[in-house]
């Protein structure tokens, strides 16, 4: 009778470490999967933005460096290969295009044009569908973290290397982003 007692909670015990492991697999799978959303999203705004700056260098030829910023942005972005380099590839992307979009209020006429509009409103689209992206990959990451943390799973990630993952974190510096936003009319 003693045996079965102890054999049963051995197989709870090795049930309980198996549901954990697998756990922790489906949560470091999901993140992966957030992140390959976000990766889609990144693909379509690097496929767009080549006919964006064609489109500026019409109307902003003395424009250059801006634009050669945009252009060596997504090179990088698409030479990038694990996760942290794309991370870093969209930063640079995104703080490029944040330099085009100031550049181009000196254009009135390009800003009326109906391919810059097109294009600006599906840059628009692809910028909330990132945003999005962005929200639920660090949704999952945040699962992930906290199932690698927290006790008794802690245990099983330790021995297993399943470790704290990064966030997606904002380019901007913190104090720039708890600013309200100036207004002016």
């Amino acid at each position: 009778m003693t045996i079965v007692i102890v054999v049963a909670i051995v197989f709870v015990i090795v049930a309980m470490l198996i549901s954990m492991y697998n756990g922790l697999v489906k949560l470091r799978n999901n993140r992966e999967n957030a992140f390959a959303n976000i990766d889609v999203q990144l693909k379509q705004r690097f496929d767009l933005v080549p006919q964006l700056v064609s489109t500026v260098k019409g109307y902003a030829t003395h424009e250059k460096d801006v634009l050669e910023r945009v252009t060596a942005a997504r090179s990088a972005a698409m030479s990038a290969t694990t996760i942290d380099e794309k991370v870093a590839a969209d930063k640079a992307m995104s703080s490029a295009l944040a330099g085009l979009r100031v550049s181009l209020e000196a254009y009135p006429e390009l800003k009326a044009n109906q391919n810059f509009l097109q294009l600006q409103t599906e840059l628009a689209d692809i910028e909330n569908k990132l945003a999005a992206a962005r929200r639920f990959f660090n949704s999952s990451t945040r699962e992930f973290n906290n199932a690698c943390e927290v006790f008794p799973s802690n245990i099983i990630a330790g021995m297993f290397n399943f470790k704290r993952a990064a966030m997606y974190e904002a380019m901007e510096k913190r104090e720039t982003l708890e600013k309200a936003p100036e207004v002016k009319f």
